[in-house]
């Protein structure tokens, strides 16, 4: 398809708005490690909030929940929905405690929380394992959604794809650090907004559709419409609602939703001014996210259906296009008129440079720091550190390209992902709350699930996706929970620097503490309050449910449906503010 001169006007405008925005903070951001990684640690909690949302609306993102919903229906999502109970414990539990811990990076924390040689091997291994392959895996899955969407829209081969998405966002990843991307993220998320909105109103009333009530009477998508599962179909009841809710969301380590935060989520928490921006910033992200996003995409979803219900039916139309439910997004896009062809194009491009620039940056800083720095030269100067990072975010970048080439799928690369983290989660949580847990645990539970991972995906045992899943889970958390009780604490001593660190509380603690008493160690107290912290999780993630479910009530016509969630919701938020306050 041909865009019109307006529509080339808008995108080229923001690729050099992108570009002018690194070029302004380069200096600054250039200063040393703590200003390219942590844009100098005086984030404000909104534009982090934004930040984080904008990071995680990658391009690939509307193709997903498009897969989802042609294949599951809007019940589907519940297989991302559930990581919200992730997100609220890491809102009014973790966020504190990550910006209390001053570490650069979440990777650093393995020397503050474990000791000996084993926890410098965690870290460095995880340096390479996270910032290099996992990372390169996420970012090809995200490159793999610019393939498919320059394919239908430009006609482009995918390597051409690739090469032209990834230019920019390099350039001003590399040289303007964290805060070039955070100044970045905020603008490609009101795009993006705007974007999604805009295109969702528009294909919604095209003559094709007839307008929201025919889409949501229409035959190909009346039976779509359910929030939750068919409770009579046990197996898509398993699969779809309660696999997640029971297992997924404590068990699997996922970008952006990792159980008790880590990876970007936590270089944005490190990034706040203090304590309070913090837990601001990740309450944000979290109703943005769930909340706030979502129904435009499944709209566009739905719509999809009425002009294309088959995957032939994209297939006959985009015949060079690599074929999967995912297309329906970017194959609904062709309809849009001038200008706002313009500004979708420009907000899908936005997302994929919002998230690439984030993995590139939090890839580089794992590199940089905790393996090169750690590992390699521990005398390097600031400047040279930087300099690594510039040099990593190039070769990151080229490695997920290569790799984006070989991938079909973003609903398939999803589940690749989901396993290979599954079972290593509940050491994520249980670490700040449990004092047996060691670096033994962590190599265990990574080693594990990876094998596991391999086998399921390669081994033909005839086992479903939310089988291996629940059998990784089990295999792994035996595995690290085994090897934590046949091997030896940490040592006292770094266990005593931890806790006056960040006050961890929990029963798990208890122990130590009378340890810590016979060796005449002295541990600070703490001022938390857990039951306040976990009502305050409860309550949010009831707000951000019903505010998301009363959106889709609005959009159904259900005024009284809409009415008791709004209120739900609203009593959910006064009760949060009143504990909050209590507990200040």
């Amino acid at each position: 398809m041909k865009l019109a001169t307006l529509d080339w006007i808008l995108i080229l405008s923001f690729f050099l708005v992108f570009l002018i925005i690194g070029i302004i903070v380069a200096k600054r951001s250039g200063k040393d490690t703590q200003e390219f990684f942590l844009s100098g640690r005086n984030m404000p909690w909104w534009l982090l909030g934004i930040s984080m949302v904008a990071t995680t609306f990658s391009a690939d993102t509307p193709n997903l929940v498009t897969d989802i919903v042609r294949q599951n229906g809007i019940s589907g999502n519940w297989v991302w929905w559930t990581f919200l109970i992730t997100g609220m414990l890491t809102v009014f539990v973790y966020a504190k405690l990550w910006r209390r811990s001053k570490v650069l990076t979440d990777l650093q924390f393995y020397e503050l929380r474990y000791s000996g040689k084993e926890a410098a091997f965690l870290r460095g291994f995880r340096a390479l394992y996270l910032g290099v392959f996992f990372n390169i895996m996420i970012m090809a899955s995200v490159c793999l959604a610019a393939i498919k969407i320059g394919g239908i829209m430009f006609g482009l081969e995918p390597w051409e794809c690739v090469l032209y998405a990834s230019i920019v966002t390099v350039v001003y990843s590399s040289i303007g650090g964290l805060r070039g991307v955070i100044f970045t993220d905020f603008l490609q998320f009101i795009v993006a907004m705007i974007g999604s909105v805009w295109a969702a109103y528009y294909i919604v009333n095209m003559p094709e559709i007839g307008g929201l009530q025919n889409l949501l009477a229409h035959e190909n998508v009346s039976d779509k419409l359910n929030f939750l599962p068919d409770f009579t179909d046990t197996n898509s009841l398993l699969v779809l609602l309660i696999i997640p809710i029971a297992v997924q969301w404590w068990s699997v380590w996922y970008p952006g939703a990792e159980p008790g935060g880590g990876g970007y989520i936590a270089q944005r928490m490190l990034s706040a001014k203090d304590e309070k921006n913090a837990i601001g910033a990740t309450l944000l992200f979290n109703v943005a996210h769930y909340a706030l996003r979502p129904w435009p995409w499944i709209i566009i979803a739905l719509a999809s259906l009425v002009l294309y219900p088959q995957l032939s039916d994209i297939g006959n139309e985009f015949p060079n296009a690599v074929l999967g439910h995912d297309l329906g997004y970017p194959a609904m896009l062709t309809n849009l008129p001038a200008g706002l062809l313009g500004l979708v194009v420009a907000s899908l491009i936005a997302a994929f440079m919002s998230t690439i620039s984030t993995h590139l940056n939090w890839g580089s800083s794992y590199i940089s720091l905790d393996f090169y720095k750690r590992f390699v030269k521990p005398e390097a100067t600031e400047k040279e550190l930087v300099g690594i990072g510039r040099l990593s975010t190039v070769v990151l970048m080229l490695f997920s390209a290569l790799l984006a080439l070989a991938l079909s799928s973003a609903l398939s690369t999803f589940a690749i992902l989901l396993q290979i983290g599954a079972g290593t989660g509940l050491i994520f949580i249980l670490r700040w709350f449990w004092w047996r847990v060691n670096a033994y645990s962590e190599i265990t539970g990574m080693i594990v699930s990876f094998i596991v991972a391999l086998v399921f995906e390669f081994a033909e045992l005839g086992l479903e996706d939310y089988e291996k899943l629940v059998y990784g889970v089990a295999i792994t958390t035996i595995s690290w929970i085994t090897v934590t009780l046949l091997t030896r604490p940490t040592d006292t001593k770094t266990l005593a620097n931890f806790y006056n660190s960040v006050t961890p509380y929990g029963a798990g603690w208890k122990p130590f503490k009378r340890l810590a008493e016979t060796q005449n160690i002295l541990l600070k107290t703490t001022n938390d309050v857990f039951t306040i912290d976990l009502a305050c999780m409860l309550l949010g993630i009831l707000f951000v449910y019903t505010s998301l479910f009363a959106t889709g009530y609005v959009i159904y016509g259900n005024v009284l449906g809409a009415s008791i969630l709004i209120t739900i919701a609203a009593c959910a938020a006064v009760l949060i503010f009143m504990l909050w306050k209590r507990k200040e």
